[in-house]
């Protein structure tokens, strides 16, 4: 059995590979008395990509240095960066990031049990954490505020008031979370000194910062998930990264801004603590370096070809993604990946029955479908089978709905009852009162006829959006135009699961919180 390592080595092990440390003295302190507790957040926005090995490697130092680790999945922070994930998308890609960093962390060995993972969501919409961003942002400056962003936060001309909470939010993440230092790349600096000038002020400790370089990517610039051709996705297929590196910027003997040997350095080398050159035998054979200098210097001095460097590269990234691409092989998680990064679908150019040659689109998204709560429910004047309801979706005013359920649902069940409504029909009159949506509801196919309004999961909201797996993305109609059809195309394929799942084509209908459903008529369809 290794002996446990001293303060000295475990301050090594910490900080290796780091660009820059703030709180030197205070770190040593710390690992002269007990373990030092840390965490590194994510946000989670755009698929994560080759360059989270990174990141990954660091938090393998960390817990080989005794380190008590956690992981923050920062899902309210990806809405807060400009909307970068979608609220109505939110829940779906945390789910993905939780999924898809475990394989990552699998991948290169790193054991589980020892992580503590946590989602931004499940403290900082408490009372007390609320209060301390109340009491952060009558002592910050918006000048500080949009300046601690600048390196994270997406730029754009007018800026949302949400980007200037971002770094109040990712300080108070450090005392919220009982830490001792944070880590990420070095583009976090002026968002961890953000943290040490203000924490202070409201009467909370200043933090150490362990921050990392950052990689270039294929193209010579940072490794981004917005820019498709400088990142290595982890499920891209095999012949996918072997088409990005053929393109990645590696010139002969040119060491600065190479993406492919930043790769290596910063990903491979600290997983291995070597790196294997690939050639064949007429140009030298194989060759291992086990420091990554001289592997450098041999390229700048043109001893290595870049594409011998490209094919070894392919080989040892490859073996890092087999189990991850193993893993999301499964149904459940290619729905998942689906779901969270719906593909929008591209029409082809000429196709019929369109104006301006462009299609137009029957798809799910084009519904305004919304959880709405029963406010009222009174029997129509003139009708004896139609309700008039009062429905909450979210808007200044309920909204009037009227519903043909008196026969099958009572009164009393209505009342307060969630309920699903679809928001963008043209308002027409029913028996001389206006109705402004349609509650569906599934129903049986035989006789007697029995009918059940969907339920939204526990917990919703009204206005709410209701959506259908993989149409997340689209914008809704402002109105639904009746000759059109619309809803009656789509509604053909409306039909309940043997789970009682609302679906549309074997997909789920969605909010936030999970399926909608119905309580018990099975096979039914959706009207």
């Amino acid at each position: 059995m290794e002996p446990a390592p001293g303060p000295q080595e475990k301050y090594q092990l910490i900080t290796r590979n780091l660009q820059e440390v703030l709180g030197e003295d205070k770190l040593m302190a710390i690992l002269k008395e007990r373990e030092l507790k840390i965490y590194w957040g994510t946000a989670t926005t755009g698929k994560p990509h080759v360059a989270y090995f990174v990141p990954m490697s660091k938090i393998a130092d960390f817990l080989k240095a005794g380190c008590e680790v956690t992981i923050l999945f920062a899902d309210l922070h990806a809405y807060l960066d400009n909307m970068k994930a979608p609220w109505e998308l939110l829940e779906l890609r945390t789910r993905y990031y939780e999924h898809v960093i475990k394989a990552m962390l699998e991948s290169i060995g790193v054991p589980l049990e020892k992580l503590k993972f946590v989602r931004g969501t499940d403290y900082q919409l408490s009372k007390e954490y609320t209060l301390d961003v109340y009491r952060l942002s009558s002592v910050v400056t918006q000048h500080d505020a949009k300046k601690a962003g600048a390196e994270v936060v997406k730029q754009v001309e007018h800026p949302l008031l949400s980007g200037l909470l971002y770094p109040g939010l990712q300080a108070l993440d450090e005392e919220y979370l009982k830490v001792d230092a944070q880590f990420g790349g070095v583009d976090q600096r002026k968002i961890f000194t953000f943290a040490e000038k203000y924490l202070p002020s409201l009467g909370y400790a200043k933090r150490v910062h362990l921050m990392n370089p950052m990689v270039p990517g294929l193209t010579g610039s940072k490794m981004s998930s917005s820019e498709e051709d400088s990142k290595i996705d982890l499920l891209d297929r095999k012949e996918d990264v072997k088409k990005k590196l053929k393109k990645a910027f590696c010139e002969p003997g040119n060491v600065e801004n190479n993406g492919v040997l930043s790769f290596i350095k910063h990903v491979l080398f600290p997983l291995k603590s070597e790196f294997v050159v690939l050639r064949e035998e007429k140009w030298g054979g194989n060759k291992t370096y086990t420091a990554y200098e001289a592997l450098e210097k041999d390229f700048a001095e043109q001893v290595v070809h870049p594409g011998d460097l490209k094919n070894s590269v392919e080989v040892a990234l490859n073996k890092l993604l087999d189990p991850i691409r193993e893993k999301f092989n499964c149904p459940e998680l290619k729905k998942l990946s689906s779901a969270a990064y719906p593909t929008p679908s591209k029409a082809k150019p000429g196709e019929k029955g369109t104006k301006n040659s462009e299609p137009e689109d029957v798809v799910p998204s084009r519904l305004d479908i919304r959880v709405g709560k029963v406010i009222s429910v009174e029997k129509h004047p003139d009708a004896d089978s139609l309700y008039v309801e009062k429905i909450d979706v979210g808007e200044a005013e309920p909204r009037t709905v009227v519903s043909g359920l008196v026969h099958f649902v009572p009164k009393e069940q209505l009342q307060d009852r969630l309920v699903v409504l679809l928001c963008n029909l043209k308002p027409q009159k029913m028996r001389g009162v206006e109705s402004q949506g349609m509650v569906l509801c599934a129903s049986s196919a035989g006789e007697p006829r029995q009918v059940e309004p969907l339920d939204p999961p526990a917990g919703c909201c009204a206005g709410e959006r209701v959506y259908v797996e993989g149409y997340e993305g689209g914008e809704p109609d402002e109105e639904l135009k009746p000759k059109k059809k619309v809803f009656e195309k789509l509604q053909a394929d409306f039909h309940i699961s043997q789970d009682c799942v609302a679906q549309w084509k074997q997909r789920n209908f969605l909010t936030k919180l999970g399926t909608v459903s119905c309580k018990s008529l099975k096979g039914g369809s959706i009207s």
